[in-house]
């Protein structure tokens, strides 16, 4: 790749096109240097006061950052992710030498509040130290409170492992335990969690980080990732900086030109990197997986399965539907399933491990009628919030069903024998929410998203019959056709000149 930067000033116009419409993202970093080849597609602001000096140095990084989010498939073909390209909008916010917590905290709320148009956020910067056991770090709680207050999602990178720490299992640095941001830790090129990375935990129950992706790792070039980050030529590094831009680009695509809300974009990644492979507890190394490379994959399924999403917003105590029409084949529906929950509540650092305000219980399984009463067998045999007493202590809660987490994600193993689980009479399935809030009720409703992926046991597609069951049940069912989208972004964005 070193021969297609070498004369970069001469071949920059070969080399990109003019940027046209496409979508936006934010990027809070070190400076962006404006003589890289791709400066038209960034617009930049240094954000430091003006007598602090900067270096060559101060540039390297953020250039970087913003250079995978614009053309990073060019220079890395292995991770082409059907993304396209992206404009960014680039605050420079500190040095390479180290910044301000307190004058950064700052700066993020002033410049989120300015650019209501942009809804995905990179943020590649984190601190050496280890976030504390007991408490949320100050940045990652305002990272949190500006999710909340704001229709936004931030991507940040899981951190490294300073150089010259020898400590085997490192914790994460802030703020990278901001639990409604999108949190990336990184893997090799073969899918192995890379050696600079630190673990979660947060506050000891939350998992972070929430995906991982390549970030590069290894001794020779051709492990690392190729970025540019000056006007000198290509450069190999690696690290979870640069393994973040690349889920910014996968939720700004979701997002802008999908269409989809950020609850939405958040759920799909997830389910995307959890996919089957359920594991009893979450690596607090990797997440929940690793995303997969190409866009198609987070959006496309395959014969075999049925995906599809719901949205709204949490109003009442109970949001809940029993009128999904999962196909029946011999009285038995031939599925297995999976189920993944996002949302962005309001947190209080005050609260110590009590962090998050809301909770959203997840039922989802076959309806069952009893005694005049109508209930959900849930996948995951949740039991909570049915009207018989159960014996359930808050630490079995937490494990078994993620009380309190911001993302639940429930799913069952696929196993050689393939049973197929009985239809009980109305041969329906259900989705039911249960909100909690730890304080006091909330003054406006809470949004959230639902994705969810049925599996045929024996690969047969049943698609057509689960939609038109669907129609005839009363539900309005539209098909997120990624042709389609792309040609309604277009239209949406073409600048209408009068006569």
């Amino acid at each position: 790749m070193l021969d297609a930067y070498e004369d970069m000033e001469e071949d920059a116009g070969l080399l990109i096109p003019h940027p046209q419409n496409e979508p936006v993202i934010g990027v809070i970093d070190t400076q962006f240097n404006e003589k890289v080849y791709f400066h038209e597609w960034v617009e930049y602001k240094n954000l430091l006061d003006p007598n602090i000096p900067l270096s060559r140095k101060d540039y390297e990084h953020g250039t970087a950052v913003s250079y995978i989010i614009v053309d990073g498939p060019q220079g890395n073909p292995e991770l082409a992710d059907g993304c396209g390209r992206f404009r960014v909008r680039h605050f420079g916010v500190a040095t390479n030498n180290g910044f301000s917590s307190f004058t950064i905290l700052k700066m993020i709320r002033n410049i989120v509040a300015s650019n209501r148009d942009i809804k995905v956020w990179n943020l590649s910067l984190g601190s050496k130290l280890e976030i504390k056991p007991n408490f949320i770090s100050p940045e990652a709680a305002e990272l949190d409170r500006i999710q909340s207050e704001y229709d936004v999602i931030f991507v940040v990178a899981g951190t490294n492992i300073p150089a010259g720490v020898t400590k085997k299992n490192m914790g994460i640095g802030s703020p990278a335990d901001s639990l409604n941001s999108m949190v990336v830790n990184a893997v090799d090129f073969a899918g192995n969690s890379a050696s600079y990375t630190r673990i979660g935990p947060v506050l000891s129950f939350f998992h972070k980080p929430d995906v991982s992706y390549y970030g590069g790792d290894g001794m020779v070039y051709t492990d690392k990732m190729v970025v540019c980050k000056d006007d000198m030529g290509a450069a190999y590094v690696a690290g979870t900086s640069f393994a973040a831009p690349w889920i910014s680009r996968k939720l700004a695509y979701l997002i802008h030109i999908m269409g989809l809300s950020r609850e939405v974009a958040k759920a799909l990644l997830i389910d995307a990197a959890a996919g089957w492979n359920r594991r009893d507890d979450i690596s607090h190394r990797i997440g929940y997986g690793v995303v997969p490379k190409h866009i198609n994959e987070v959006l496309k399924t395959p014969d075999d399965e049925i995906r599809f999403i719901m949205t709204g917003a949490s109003e009442e105590y109970e949001t809940y539907t029993y009128n999904l029409p999962v196909p029946v084949v011999d009285h038995a529906h031939p599925f297995y399933a999976r189920a993944t929950l996002a949302y962005f509540p309001q947190c209080d650092r005050k609260q110590g491990v009590d962090y998050t305000s809301t909770e959203m219980d997840i039922h989802f399984g076959r309806v069952v009628a009893k005694r005049g009463s109508t209930m959900i067998k849930a996948i995951d045999d949740n039991r909570q919030s049915e009207e018989k007493q159960i014996t359930l202590y808050e630490e079995d809660a937490r494990k078994m069903y993620r009380k309190w987490d911001n993302v639940k994600h429930i799913s069952e193993k696929i196993k050689e024998k393939r049973v197929p689980r009985k239809a009980y009479d109305s041969g329906l399935w259900g989705l039911k929410i249960n909100t909690k809030e730890r304080l006091q009720k909330r003054k406006d409703s809470l949004p959230f998203g639902v994705v969810v992926t049925l599996k045929e046991m024996n690969g047969v597609n049943r698609i057509d019959d689960f939609v038109k069951m669907c129609l005839a049940r009363g539900w309005l069912v539209q098909r997120l056709d990624i042709e389609n989208q792309l040609d309604l972004y277009a239209k949406a964005e073409e600048e209408i000149e009068f006569e």
